[in-house]
């Protein structure tokens, strides 16, 4: 059996080399001290991806090496959170052996939350028939009775949902339980326990401001809907149609009456703001009545683009959440010609990975 092992012995070496690194590539922005925010050393993801691999009468999930290039077997993952790493297994006993679940599978991705949800998304090199939505659908009656699991059946310009196609995580943050919906290809944060804490962070922030917030790249509204009730309002963009979807649905189901939600990019927003288009999805919302002094980001890995950097740097108070420090870096520069870097925090979302989230506060000098 191969078993994707993790050695905890490592993870706080792993996370104080993070902490080494950060300190030092962002020292001339006058940060003294980081704010750490640890991971479960095991068992912290939510979501994971594996190619399929087939070997005879044998079926196996591979991951492959990003150096090398090498195929790895995968039994047993540490990482996953346990009700994957246990649904991992179930999987494989079943496919191998129903031909027609198992017939040109080639990946299977799995997508759970801390309240006990699962979704699984198999993906096949061939049309899915009538054979094979008895086969799944038998599959998810039988399993249904252990968990609360669905399917999704995907193949070239075919999509098959046997249940939900997301699963529903419950949040507690500091003491409030939140709902999110989070959709099968869409992008959620995959540490739920380190998302509580950068979502508890960044709410102690927010504790002394007032006014409005402003929020670019609100994905299915994480932050702006943990946010909303230290605002009198929250106006929040998005480009990505099924993330706006899931934001209006966590918005409703969470019972935020403060917080509207437009399906803009950053630069579409930037020149709604500067007067230069007007849009039809702004109808009904006037830009002009917010009293927005804070602006919360979460850009991609590629960072802000340079109008929209010289649009934060309008506001009195940035919260700059960041999963890649190279491009905060570069905004940064930007940034810090007219504001003060007041906090800066690492979450690590990634453990035994190169990879960290950053949260940076900035205030206007």
């Amino acid at each position: 059996m191969a078993v994707i092992k993790i050695d905890t012995t490592q993870y706080d070496t792993q996370l104080t080399e993070k902490e080494q690194r950060i300190t030092s590539q962002f020292k001339r922005f006058g940060v003294q001290a980081l704010e750490v925010f640890s991971s479960e050393p095991i068992n912290y993801r939510q979501r994971a991806e594996f190619r399929v691999w087939h070997d005879g009468d044998d079926l196996f999930h591979i991951m492959f090496d990003q150096a090398t290039k090498e195929k790895i077997r995968v039994d047993t993952f540490d990482p996953a959170a346990p009700l994957v790493g246990e649904v991992m297994q179930v999987m494989i006993d079943n496919l191998k052996s129903c031909e027609v679940l198992r017939r040109k599978l080639f990946q299977i991705d799995y997508l759970s939350s801390l309240s006990g949800e699962i979704l699984v998304s198999l993906l096949y090199h061939k049309p899915l028939d009538d054979q094979w939505l008895t086969e799944i659908k038998a599959l998810k009656e039988k399993l249904s009775s252990k968990y609360n699991i669905d399917f999704i059946g995907r193949a070239r310009k075919q999509k098959e949902v046997l249940g939900n196609d997301f699963v529903t995580e419950r949040l507690t943050v500091n003491g409030q339980e939140l709902i999110y919906q989070q959709v099968e290809n869409s992008f959620t944060q995959p540490n739920a326990k380190v998302n509580i804490k950068m979502l508890e962070w960044a709410q102690d922030l927010c504790k002394p401001l007032s006014n409005d917030l402003l929020e670019l790249y609100c994905g299915n509204g994480n932050f702006s809907i943990a946010l909303a009730g230290s605002f009198n309002r929250v106006l929040a963009t998005e480009i990505s149609k099924s993330s706006v979807h899931s934001a209006q649905y966590n918005i409703a189901k969470n019972k935020v009456d403060n917080l509207d939600i437009i399906r803009m990019s950053s630069e579409e927003f930037t020149q709604a703001m500067n007067g230069e288009r007007t849009f039809s999805r702004l109808e009904g919302i006037d830009l002009k009545s917010y009293d927005c002094q804070t602006i919360l980001v979460d850009p991609p890995r590629a960072g802000m683009d340079t109008l929209t950097c010289d649009l934060v740097a309008n506001y009195e108070n940035i919260i700059y959440i960041s999963c890649n420090p190279d491009t905060l870096e570069r905004d940064l520069d930007h940034l810090t010609r007219t504001h003060h870097v007041k906090r800066f925090a690492i979450f690590d979302q990634f453990p035994y990975t190169h990879h960290i989230e950053s949260g940076v506060f900035l205030q206007r000098k």
